[in-house]
């Protein structure tokens, strides 16, 4: 398992205090931080530092976040960054369309710390976890492409959004297994079972 020391987040943000703020709590728990508060600046320091973590923020100067979520996932280099989307829109076509273009999760502001916090150590672990793991899952007539996050069926693409394909691994990987709403929360969604959400 990686030491938080070795991990480094890229939080890409055009507000000061946002940025102040999410600095301060991540270096809190020992992670390297790295900011970036437009677009084009965001986009080259991710080229060059392969980031463990991106927190991308949809309203930027320059290229936006929807876009740099579309730019990084057609990257061989970049595609398995993950992504949180921390943004003021709050729109649920907002939401539908980063996880859409590929974030791994989306927090609306104004946000808890300690969330965001606990939201990072997650989707760490489980991008931590994938690495470990096969890179092909197949299931009857399902094929799940664990690094170019791909899924067909019978051959046919599948267009599915992350959470989709996150799920339909899980399940496919667990054969005839119950999967408890817990392990639903922790290894798809990236949420903490402790927390009261009920979707």
């Amino acid at each position: 398992m990686s030491r938080k020391n070795d991990i480094r987040i890229l939080v890409v943000d055009d507000e000061p205090d946002v940025l102040e703020l999410i600095v301060y709590h991540l270096e809190k728990e020992a992670y390297r931080v790295d900011v970036a508060d437009t677009g084009d600046k965001a986009l080259r320091m991710a080229r060059e530092q392969l980031p463990s973590l991106l927190i991308l923020d949809l309203m930027l100067p320059g290229i936006n976040g929807l876009e740099i979520c579309q730019l990084l996932k057609r990257d061989p280099k970049m595609r398995d960054i993950p992504i949180l989307m921390l943004t003021a829109r709050a729109a649920e076509e907002d939401r539908v369309r980063g996880l859409e273009l590929g974030a791994h999760d989306y927090v609306t502001k104004p946000f808890s710390p300690r969330e965001l916090v606990l939201r990072i150590k997650n989707l760490l672990r489980l991008t931590e976890k994938s690495a470990d793991s096969i890179e092909v899952i197949e299931a009857g007539p399902f094929r799940m492409d664990t690094v170019r996050h791909q899924a067909t069926v019978d051959g046919q693409a599948l267009n599915i959004t992350a959470t989709e394909f996150r799920l339909l691994c899980l399940l496919a990987s667990r054969p005839g297994e119950v999967q408890p709403r817990e392990t639903l929360l922790r290894d798809v969604w990236g949420y903490e079972p402790t927390l009261d959400t009920r979707t």
